[in-house]
């Protein structure tokens, strides 16, 4: 069964910056959304940013001018997060939708921001 495989994760400090990635173990067809969510200890997951197949993307008020997602011609999909803060700290999930309504989830990935 084909999976998303997120990396990049870890500990940085406030104000700095870390890139996500996250690519497929194998081929999915007609994914038409890649989005990037976030879930921090007693929250809801919540979204943080996506990207359409057309290259158009939105973003959480809060991340907006932090964090850019983008995606190459593989189809693998980044968060580049800038600025960090300590609120960002959470396990973060990458999530991609097909024109044939399959959804797709990543494992997480563990994002810290501490001094």
């Amino acid at each position: 069964q084909v999976q998303l495989v997120e990396s990049g994760g870890g500990l940085v400090q406030p104000g700095g910056s870390l890139r996500l990635s996250c690519a497929a173990s194998g081929t999915i067809s007609g994914v038409i959304v890649m989005g990037w969510y976030r879930q921090a200890p007693g929250t809801q997951r919540e979204l943080v940013a996506v990207i359409n197949s057309g290259g158009s993307t939105n973003y959480a008020d809060s991340v907006k001018g932090r964090f850019t997602i983008s995606k190459d011609t593989k189809n693998t999909v980044y968060l580049q997060m800038n600025s960090v803060k300590p609120e960002d700290t959470a396990v973060y999930y990458c999530n991609w939708v097909t024109l044939f309504g399959r959804n797709f989830w990543g494992q997480g990935t563990q994002v810290t921001v501490s001094s």
